[in-house]
């Protein structure tokens, strides 16, 4: 009698929303064993949890990757408040704007949670691909996407260019130039799905480092973010040289963003050529690029020089954005003038559908300004300061409807996203690009996260929608087909070189069987 053994199946553990939600559980598990020696030890406790909610109400097998960002970005800026609080050892209610500030950070965090119901709502029910369509990026050659990724790296810079040169069109063609964005994405994927092609990931990871360091914002972190969320798009196996990858990843982009915090304001200085004599201050670089470069590896070669503690703490400071929402609520608490019913979303909707090129003279929607309304900032501080700062949609909201009516309007605003990242998930493309594309557009809506204003969220929305359906319709097959094309060339070329190396093979071994019989016969003839 034979006795049979079933072996269990092999699993192979993915990062996908499934991983994410566990990392988010044991992320919060240890914030809450932390939370008792926080001055706000709810906020660090109950806050925590959040990104774990989000990502188990979003969790479906065709969620774009691109909406966990969207929603951890935000809870980041929200969150990074209650640790200030540590740094700061007093709680939230003691800061400028007392209470206000606690109740923001709770309006915030509500508002997280119903952007992730209003996402669900959307894209929870998104058709599954077949598996050639899913996998059907790994068809084309990481040195061919490279190739696109540097043709969408100078039409990026043309589009900044005309930018510059004309202002008016800074929608349209800022959207355009997030197709970039995009092409990173598929081409981290692509090779992280091959597993080979690094040269060409490093290539692109450097391009932009370099490029982000030299400009007058911190666009350095866009590509560590897109390296990570085209490995939730592609599911990459999880195995411990990816937790040593993806500890490498943490480290790098902590390192730089505590760096750019403490050169920052010196390298802008310098970029801009500012000095104590101008009255007017610009934000156009007008330093060589070997000065503002050599500004960045002198301060590289001397990192003895930089206060690193003053820079963590401006670093957290400056990512938390809950006061300036606070400031809205304090105001709101005690002002007696009643504000125009939902006049923020009037000006929202009133600025996006009256296109400049249309309404030549329509008024600019400056986020300054809308911040000294809301708040009642001294004016002449900021106009000193050349500061443009934005209250953010969230604020706007509240200040048109207050809690917890504005969850009405962040719902709106969610429900509007999700909207046109469903109608890219649903195109006749490789999967993939469709990952791509949503990931470019929530980069180009949602960057800022919740600093991002109502027209600027509105109008980004509408602007990239009807640009991108252009460009899948006139654009894409060309480019899909060159893609396609140099794979099957390729292909050919292997094809035939394997058959060649067969021949050879072949006639190399009856050559030697040849031989083999002549020396056979030569010895029975002499026998």
């Amino acid at each position: 009698m034979t006795t049979t053994f079933a072996l269990p199946p092999e699993t192979v553990t993915r990062l996908d929303y499934g991983m994410l939600r566990r990392v988010m559980v044991t992320l919060a598990m240890v914030l809450v064993v932390l939370s008792p020696l926080a001055p706000d030890p709810m906020a660090i406790a109950i806050g925590a949890f959040v990104p774990a909610v989000c990502v188990s109400i979003i969790n479906t097998p065709t969620m774009p990757a691109a909406m966990f960002f969207f929603l951890f970005w935000q809870w980041m800026q929200t969150f990074a408040r209650a640790i200030q609080g540590i740094v700061d050892g007093m709680p939230m209610s003691r800061s400028v704007y007392g209470a206000a500030v606690e109740d923001a950070y709770w309006y915030m965090m509500a508002s997280i949670v119903v952007l992730a119901i209003a996402i669900r709502l959307v894209l929870g029910k998104i058709p599954a691909p077949t598996e050639r369509n899913r996998l059907a990026h790994l068809n084309w050659r990481p040195v061919d996407v490279f190739m696109v990724y540097l043709a969408s790296f100078v039409l990026n810079l043309v589009c900044l260019q005309i930018i510059r040169f004309v202002p008016s069109l800074y929608q349209q063609f800022d959207a355009l130039g997030k197709l970039k964005t995009a092409i990173l994405l598929l081409l981290f994927a692509n090779v992280l799905g091959h597993n080979r092609g690094y040269q060409f990931l490093f290539a692109a990871l450097g391009i932009e480092l370099v490029m982000g360091f030299t400009g007058l914002l911190a666009e350095f972190r866009g590509v560590f973010i897109v390296l990570a969320m085209s490995a939730l798009a592609a599911r990459v196996k999880w195995s411990p040289i990816t937790t040593g990858f993806a500890v490498m990843w943490a480290v790098a982009l902590l390192s730089l963003a505590l760096f750019w915090t403490a050169v920052k304001q010196d390298y802008r200085s310098i970029a801009t050529q500012e000095d104590a004599f101008r009255e007017e201050v610009t934000q156009e670089i007008t330093a060589s690029f070997e000065d503002r470069a050599g500004f960045i590896a002198g301060r590289i070669l001397n990192p003895d020089d930089i206060d690193w503690g003053d820079a963590a703490y401006a670093l957290v400071a400056r990512l938390a954005y809950v006061d300036i929402f606070g400031a809205v609520a304090s105001v709101a608490a005690f002002s007696k003038d009643e504000a125009p019913f939902l006049e923020q979303w009037g000006d929202a909707l009133s600025h996006v559908f009256q296109p400049r090129f249309l309404f030549p003279n329509k008024p600019s929607l400056v986020d300054t300004a809308v911040f000294l309304k809301l708040t009642k900032a001294d004016p002449t501080e900021f106009v000193r300061l050349s500061t443009s700062i934005s209250v953010g949609y969230m604020g706007e909201n509240f200040a048109d409807m207050g809690f917890p009516g504005m969850l009405v309007g962040i719902f709106i605003v969610g429900s509007v996203i999700a909207l046109v990242a469903r109608y890219f998930m649903t195109l006749k493309l490789p999967w993939m690009l469709r990952e791509a594309l949503v990931m470019g557009f929530v980069f180009t809506v949602a960057g800022t996260g919740v600093e991002a204003s109502l027209p600027k969220i509105l109008g980004a929305t509408v602007m990239f929608f009807v640009v991108y359906a252009l460009v899948v319709k006139f654009a894409f097959p060309t480019g899909l087909r060159w893609l396609n094309s140099r794979s099957e060339q390729a292909q050919e070329l292997e094809d035939r070189i394997r058959r060649s190396q067969q021949q050879n093979r072949s006639e190399e071994h009856t050559s030697e069987l040849q031989s083999h019989l002549n020396l056979v016969c030569r010895l029975l003839l002499e026998k």
